[in-house]
């Protein structure tokens, strides 16, 4: 490492320091040292210190002592004495840089100066990423949808430059982080978020590109984000910063991307970005380093070339991005799905209670159909379609293919969903009969057809299901007359299909599936998916297993013979308690599918739904992601999310998807149904009348008016006054242990 970076980076901690250091005292002085603060939604604490020293900073006299930590850190690199920065010294000071705008930050929000609102544009930045925000994205972290992170720190030369880089990063999955500024080639000091901006780009994470405050400071939300997933989905305890270090670097696969100039700050925090095994890539003339077996920070020619920075950074982290996209003339990739094409930016739609619209996958012999071919039948389609406005439109896709079976149908139906919407411009909501897609002004201008719809699926729907499907035609029909005809005959295809699936259970079948995917963050989590249980994360179920095994035989989704039976009423079986041991590393040696009180499921931490139970109740309750108030087991849900993910088992919690709440095998071996005493009212509406049907096949029909919410009881008191006041059953039930 250079003297001029290793300079940089102890002169800008030291002065991040003194910093942290006034502001702190300042707020001792007006709000008092036990003055709580907490970022909004976290279990975590002051993550990036909490992750490393164990310390749960909640207090401003708890900021005092993690202060004390990061001069602990510079005490040898005094500010007059910078003739020798090495290595050591130098990742030393950028730790305790991310100790110390970490402690700025929280005090900012203190202050109500978080999140920042740009006062150039009025634009609201993110701020702080929540714990519900990461989890969200959990199965997106693990399935390849989203093979990496991008923080972007600084300012392109141009807007035009700025779009084409984070256009190039979304067509690759990559998601964004934007932090910082810089000088652009005319001098005028900006950041990509507002070049973006500028160029009426949509920001959000629905897009993939999620702004987090204008200053370098900002970049540690980012690293916050990265650390936590050492604790969420690792299982890796506070404390132990080797084995959160090592896991940033060797699973969360991070890189930077520095526009403009450094200065100081970007030196240091990047020292501290390097602890955590993270390269960057700069466009601006810098010494090099290269700290071996950390990382690289490194620029790539003198007379930049922007257009190859990120194919740079790809190499120097080492990621292998390769995107399947139909021939069409607009970007495609799953970060365009967020897009919004409003009523006034909209030139046609199809459906959503407008017109006539459907979609119908049907199997068909090989020889019965021609692969690729797409056909649009209608009255002056295309006169009608310049014209703009609305539409009916009928979706047939004919498939065939020597694997194909006909419950696969469903399966590839559900992906229309995700092959419209991830192309830039395009719009799709609902399925079957009840879709609605809309293309926009700007795509329209852009060169998309109606053909285009076809192509789109022929194209995604082959590259998706290549293992069975061998080939794919597509028809779209547009006159009333015909989509009305056809969507009959798609009703009773749908009416059948469904009968069919319903009478799946879990005794019909002689193989279960595994889900393997979020091994790569929980090691020894494996997810057992049966015909009544689905995925943790909600996102797959029985069938989806089974044709991921078939187009993918290798893939993170086995078959598990079940063999003997060892407790029928527990869901415990031989052969799933031989697989546990051999893919969790011996880490789980049984697991008993129906009950949360004894061997219970593991989770990586993206589940949906958290049961968790309630002793003095003699019941359980349940909590879906992104509920933010407190429950009667005295714990918000980002704190008892931390007490379920990591791939360990633990009696009395247990992650879920929430789909599972209305299987009849639901805690069959705990009560079932009559064990909930308090679940939260959005998860009441959600789940809606098919959970009173449930209710009334369990023999308790007014259950849900018995089970408490938020809206009657927060705290374990209020909750039994209220249970005893409706006469909830399980307060008579069989003690839970």
């Amino acid at each position: 490492m250079s003297k001029l970076i290793a300079s940089a980076a102890i002169r800008a901690s030291h002065s991040l320091f003194k910093t942290a250091e006034e502001m702190l005292e300042k707020a001792i002085a007006e709000k008092g040292k036990d003055f709580l603060f907490e970022f909004p939604d976290t279990a975590f604490y002051l993550p990036q210190i909490y992750a490393m020293t164990a310390f749960p900073v909640k207090t401003l006299a708890d900021m005092k002592v993690a202060l004390e930590m990061a001069r602990e850190m510079l005490h040898d690199l005094p500010e007059e004495k910078l003739w020798k920065p090495y290595l050591g010294e130098a990742l030393d000071s950028g730790m305790a840089t991310l100790f110390c705008e970490e402690i700025i930050l929280a005090l900012r929000y203190i202050n109500g100066l978080e999140p920042v609102t740009d006062p150039e544009t009025g634009y609201v930045y993110n701020g702080f990423i929540t714990d519900t925000i990461q989890r969200n994205l959990g199965i997106q972290l693990v399935d390849g949808r989203m093979p990496g992170f991008a923080a972007i720190i600084g300012a392109a030369p141009d807007a035009d430059t700025a779009v084409k880089i984070v256009r190039e990063l979304q067509e690759k999955n990559i998601l964004i982080f934007l932090s910082g500024m810089a000088k652009d080639k005319n001098g005028k000091l900006t950041n990509v978020t507002q070049q973006l901006l500028s160029k009426k780009v949509e920001l959000g994470w629905e897009t993939y590109i999620v702004p987090l405050g204008p200053d370098t400071e900002h970049t540690l939300y980012a690293l916050d984000w990265s650390i936590r997933a050492s604790m969420i989905f690792g299982g890796n305890k506070p404390g132990n910063y080797k084995a959160h270090l090592k896991y940033t670097k060797d699973r969360v696969f991070a890189f930077a991307l520095v526009l403009g100039e450094l200065d100081d700050v970007k030196w240091s925090t990047g020292a501290g970005a390097i602890n955590m095994g993270y390269p960057a890539i700069a466009d601006s003339d810098i010494p090099v380093i290269h700290p071996t077996g950390v990382c690289t920070y490194e620029h790539v020619e003198k007379e930049f070339d922007h257009s190859k920075i990120v194919q740079r950074a790809f190499e120097v982290r080492g990621l292998k991005v390769t995107v399947e996209k139909p021939p069409i003339p607009v970007a495609y990739g799953p970060a365009f799905e967020g897009e919004r094409i409003r009523k006034e930016d909209m030139f046609i739609e199809f459906g959503g209670q407008r017109t006539a619209a459907f979609e119908w996958v049907r199997t068909k012999e090989l020889d019965e159909i021609e692969d690729g071919k797409v056909t649009l039948v209608g009255t002056d389609v295309e006169e009608r379609y310049k014209q703009g406005g609305k539409m009916p439109l009928a979706v047939v896709v004919d498939v065939a293919g020597r694997k194909m079976q006909k419950d696969f149908e469903a399966i590839i139906e559900r992906k229309f969903h995700h092959n419209i919407n991830e192309a830039q411009g395009l719009w799709h909501m609902g399925q079957r009969d009840i879709m609605w897609m809309r293309i926009s002004n700007q795509a329209y201008k852009d060169g998309i057809t109606l053909e285009h719809l076809g192509v789109i699926q022929a194209t995604m729907t082959k590259n998706r299901f290549k293992a069975i499907v061998d080939k794919v035609q597509v028809t779209l029909y547009f006159d009333e007359k015909d989509v009305l005809e056809l969507m009959g005959q798609a009703k009773a295809v749908y009416k059948e299909r469904d009968h069919r699936l319903a009478g799946l259970t879990d005794e019909s079948v002689d193989l279960y599936y595994s889900c393997l995917l979020c091994q790569s963050f929980a090691p020894s989590h494996v997810c057992v998916i049966s015909p009544e249980r689905l995925g943790l994360c909600g996102a797959y179920n029985w069938l989806d297993t089974k044709a991921a095994f078939e187009i993918d035989p290798t893939g993170g989704n086995q078959p598990i013979k079940k063999g003997e039976v060892l407790d029928a009423k527990a869901g415990r079986w031989a052969g799933v308690d031989e697989y546990l041991k051999a893919n969790s590393a011996g880490a789980v040696e049984s697991l008993n599918l129906y009950t949360i009180m004894d061997n219970p499921m593991t989770s990586c931490g993206c589940f949906e739904c958290i049961v968790a139970i309630v002793p003095e109740a003699n019941g359980i309750m349940l909590v879906q992601r992104g509920h933010t108030g407190m429950t009667p087991a005295g714990m918000k849900f980002s704190t008892l999310a931390g007490t379920v993910g990591g791939g360990t088992q633990n009696p009395g919690f247990m992650g879920i998807g929430v789909n599972f709440i209305t299987s009849k095998k639901f805690l069959y071996a705990d009560g079932g149904l009559k064990r909930i005493v308090w679940m939260t009212k959005n998860l009441k509406e959600r789940l809606g009348e098919e959970f009173k049907q449930r209710c009334a096949e369990e023999g308790v029909p007014d259950l849900i008016d018995k089970i408490a919410d938020e809206t009657n009881a927060e705290e374990s008191e209020k909750l039994m006054e209220f249970l005893a006041s409706v006469g909830h059953p399980a307060l008579e039930m069989d003690p839970m242990f």
